[in-house]
């Protein structure tokens, strides 16, 4: 019906996709990009800053069937070994379990905004993937701050025995 198979994605089943397109259409030209849909949804954090200073951060509970149903699928992902089931799981060991649900249940609300929108099929690299990817990313941070720093770092070999 929408060209897509929602249930490619990790976390969402076929009830859940029925309730997400029931709720949102099919139509998603009313949002211009993704991040004002995960607004509309209710699953971004809020910036309340006055006089430079940050006032709160917490998300918008808005009643709505269709974020109920990503914070849900968000929540089935806690043991996948999917990319996106690692993302939680990073998340949660970093923001605690409630902050992780509503960040994983954003990043599902984008994936699913662009399949939607641009027709796209959805792949996911794997639990590995992911990880190698972070480990990249932490490597890369600590060599600039070493660099800033006037160090420089070099990988240690370990005996494996």
């Amino acid at each position: 019906m929408s060209g897509v198979d929602l249930t490619d994605i990790d976390g969402i089943d076929e009830n859940t996709a029925l309730k997400i397109v029931s709720e949102i259409g099919l139509d998603m030209s009313r949002w211009p990009s993704a991040k004002h849909f995960a607004s509309w949804l209710g699953l971004c954090p809020g910036t309340k800053i006055s006089g430079g200073k940050v006032l709160n951060r917490k998300t918008k509970r808005l009643p709505g069937a269709a974020a109920t149903a990503f914070r849900l699928a968000a929540y089935a992902l806690a043991n996948s070994k999917s990319a996106l089931g690692a993302y939680y799981r990073r998340m949660r060991s970093k923001l605690g379990a409630p902050k992780a649900i509503t960040a994983t249940a954003h990043k599902l609300a984008r994936l699913v905004y662009s399949m939607l929108k641009h027709g796209s099929q959805y792949v996911d690299e794997g639990q590995e993937y992911f990880e190698q990817r972070y480990r990249e990313r932490v490597l890369k941070t600590l060599k600039q701050k070493a660099k800033d720093m006037g160090f420089t770092l070099t990988p240690v070999e370990t005996a494996v025995g």
